[in-house]
């Protein structure tokens, strides 16, 4: 299960955060913080996938935009990171430029294909 989806600058800078789990605010940010600093530490080679506290990380990095997924021990990372990419596909498909658009659509549309932290759509129509 999906338990929040980030989308974050080169920065470090927060665009877009989906939680599908509770989460109090102040936790939120040092959550994201520490996830971040995770992710952008790490360098090209490395693989996507983080062991982090009690669920993992998977981030796919797009220009100066990075997308990351937590997700519980149960689930399936390369699936998570095939739905990070055909998410990007779906946005690129309505919106020219995903890198740089962070709009009210644009976090409707992340709450589109999960569906209370889990999949329930991959096909982009």
């Amino acid at each position: 299960m999906i338990k929040f989806f980030l989308m974050v600058n080169k920065q470090g800078q927060t665009r877009l955060s989906k939680y599908y789990e509770h989460v109090e605010i102040n936790k939120r940010t040092l959550l994201e913080t520490e996830v971040i600093k995770s992710c952008l530490s790490r360098s090209n080679e490395q693989c996507s996938f983080i062991e982090y506290k009690d669920f993992k990380l998977v981030y796919r990095q797009y220009a100066a935009l990075f997308i990351v997924a937590g997700v519980n021990d149960t689930e399936n990372e390369m699936a998570i990171y095939e739905f990070i990419h055909n998410f990007v596909e779906v946005l690129d498909e309505y919106f020219s430029r995903v890198v740089s658009l962070m709009t009210k659509k644009l976090f409707l549309s992340a709450g589109q294909f999960p569906r209370n932290g889990s999949i329930s759509r991959t096909c982009v129509i």
